[in-house]
């Protein structure tokens, strides 16, 4: 037996980043994964980000976690999306080497300190009044721990399908955790179902590429980390293709749609609505003659290619056929089948905020196991939960983000008081303060909160210090510093096709025309731009955007107090005049930590909220008055 501070279950990427997370809070952590070979693989796409994935890793990065870093090391194509949109939609994405991204984590790993591995299954938790104390492993040793994270993935209960065949597992050729499972059932745990699926992999040398547009890396390159200086030019960048499914190609999946096991009643499990296997874009889209295939390279030194967009569980036989009428694909040699799987989550209405069970007190689910899909929002939930492990062992209060401060804060804040009935991707759009809470400013928001945890080094801090305090500087000069009519400036206003001022203006004004950029506006004020086009960036967002921030802030302002706001853990709702039986119900259910939670529950009314506060003003007048 061995007692640690922190125990993680599973070497994905919420794993990696939970345990990594505690151990740099001086939590002596364990890591169980069945296979340290496996730890950091990539198990679906070679990519990291995307639209509203890359502000994730660029949080994970600035809280102190690993993943940026390695997407910088293994990057081999990089792209800004949304790139001629404004800042608070644009998103990082890359192509990464399997290989390298893989090598980059267990390397991290290895020379953590503080941090131990085994090799081995966790099967079953231990629990005493209420409180986890540890786990068992397969041959029933027992670890004990004053906190347990599991970041299963998709071993929960997995099982693989293709076709009628289902294999149980995890991924190709790894065991699932059915005995985890049970043990979760056994405290009292529903273990709901989700399905994901992969597409076949492909040999890129059989593949006709001449047809296909090419998809390059941009010339500027963005790295995803705020500690990478920068992506060195001599690095090899390589292309994707696109290409696209047919008619030809729809027929044969039309007809044999009665064995895909999404369709033939095999799999009832809810599947990615925002990536769906092909056979779910033929269902749902029948109007579409054709569907975007994009190839993506999985290393620089394999010849895999990963055709993304055609996710299916159709027999091999059927794969086969449908592959090939894809232009470009008539004679390509298919390496791997796709297939689906589907994997046990718990219902993520059962958690706190800091992702903490309801339950049993001091453990914590990270990752798909939650109910969340993609590498991103399994490693940012993976660095809230291992934080959160590492403050509990510590008997610290535990860490939440508002809605208001991160995308983070938004997926956890979801999760726990919407729940999901589908596995759950983040979107620009479910950030309603996407204003403030940037891809370019997570280093100023969460920064301070990694330094503060003992995860993100001083030095790398006191940087971020300095670089805000060079915007906010000149931010303000350019607000204080006036221009006046018939001058020399309105000359060069006009050079750089910009109306003369009528009257006199600041230079923060002047700034905000459409035609206008910081670097015009030195040129016209004869002075030379000495800072990075990162900083250069912020500076213009924080003038140009400065209407619209202010607004965000003052609805942050108004609902703030209702955040703020904290309901008894103890109340009993039935006590409370006037609520509806059903509202009741709800608030039972969920058991919201604040009235801000409590009136995002679905079904909760702003009368409702009007009465909860109200109630829960007499409470804390009745309890001033006894002291």
């Amino acid at each position: 037996m061995k007692n640690y501070d922190c125990i993680v279950i599973g070497g994905g990427h919420a794993g990696v980043e939970a345990c990594v997370a505690s151990a740099r809070m001086g939590c002596k952590t364990l890591l169980v994964t069945m296979f340290f070979d496996t730890v950091g693989a990539m198990s679906c796409n070679p990519a990291i980000g995307g639209v509203g994935k890359g502000q994730l890793v660029k949080e994970v990065d600035a809280l102190g976690g690993v993943m940026g870093l390695a997407a910088d090391f293994a990057g081999i194509q990089f792209r800004q999306l949304n790139s001629s949109k404004g800042p608070a939609v644009r998103s990082s994405r890359c192509q990464a080497d399997r290989k390298l991204y893989k090598e980059y984590i267990q390397r991290t790993i290895r020379a953590q300190e503080n941090l131990d591995v085994l090799e081995g299954h966790a099967t079953e938790f231990l629990v005493k009044a209420g409180r986890i104390y540890g786990i068992k492993v397969n041959d029933d040793t027992e670890i004990h721990a004053k906190s347990v994270t599991v970041t299963a993935g998709t071993f929960l209960d997995g099982r693989m399908h293709r076709g009628k065949e289902i294999t149980p597992g995890g991924r190709i050729g790894e065991p699932n955790s059915v005995k985890l499972a049970d043990s979760f059932r056994a405290l009292g745990f529903e273990v709901l179902h989700f399905k994901t699926g992969t597409p076949p992999r492909l040999d890129g040398r059989t593949i006709d590429y001449s047809h296909m547009v090419i998809q390059h890396s941009d010339e500027q390159i963005v790295p995803f980390s705020f500690r990478t200086a920068s992506i060195h030019k001599d690095k090899p960048q390589v292309p994707c293709y696109i290409t696209h499914t047919n008619e030809q190609t729809h027929e044969i999946i039309q007809a044999n749609m009665h064995l895909s096991p999404m369709y033939s009643g095999q799999i009832q499990a809810t599947g990615v609505r925002y990536c769906p296997s092909i056979e779910d874009k033929l269902k749902k889209f029948s109007d579409k003659k054709s569907h975007h295939v994009f190839l993506e390279p999985e290393g620089l030194d394999t010849d895999l290619i990963y055709p993304n967009g055609v996710s299916t569980g159709l027999p091999a036989e059927v794969q086969e056929e449908f592959i090939h009428t894809i232009q470009g694909l008539e004679n390509v040699k298919i390496v791997q089948y796709g297939y689906s799987i589907e994997h046990g989550v718990i219902p993520p209405t059962e958690l706190k905020p800091n992702l903490e069970t309801k339950k049993v007190v001091g453990l914590f689910l990270a990752g798909q196991i939650n109910g969340t899909t993609g590498y991103e929002e399994a490693a940012v939930q993976g660095m809230i939960a291992g934080i959160n492990a590492g403050l509990h062992a510590k008997e610290q209060e535990p860490f939440i983000l508002g809605r208001d401060e991160a995308y983070v804060g938004v997926l956890i804040d979801d999760l726990v008081t919407k729940g999901t009935e589908e596995p759950y991707r983040m979107f620009t759009s479910r950030v309603e303060y996407r204003l403030l809470v940037r891809e370019d400013n997570a280093d100023y928001r969460l920064s301070k909160y990694g330094y503060k945890f003992g995860i993100l080094p001083e030095a790398y801090f006191r940087k971020v210090e300095v670089k805000y305090e060079k915007i906010n500087q000149e931010v303000e000069r350019l607000r204080q510093t006036k221009m006046y009519p018939k001058g020399e400036f309105d000359g060069a206003l006009e050079k750089f096709g910009s109306a003369g001022l009528r009257q006199p203006a600041s230079l923060s004004d002047v700034l905000k025309r459409p035609e206008m950029n910081y670097e015009k506006l030195m040129k016209c004020c004869g002075s030379a731009v000495d800072m990075s086009n990162e900083i250069v960036e912020q500076i213009e967002y924080e003038i140009k955007y400065e209407g619209f921030i202010i607004r965000q802030k003052k609805e942050i302002e108004k609902f703030r107090h209702i955040e703020n706001i904290k309901i008894p853990a103890e109340l009993n709702y039935d006590e409370v005049a006037s609520l509806s039986h059903e509202i009741k119900q709800k608030l039972k259910q969920f058991k919201p930590m604040t009235l801000g939670q409590a009136n995002r529950i679905s079904g909760v009314t702003p009368a409702a909220i009007s009465i909860l506060m109200i109630y829960l003003k007499k409470l804390s007048n009745q309890r001033k008055n006894k002291i």
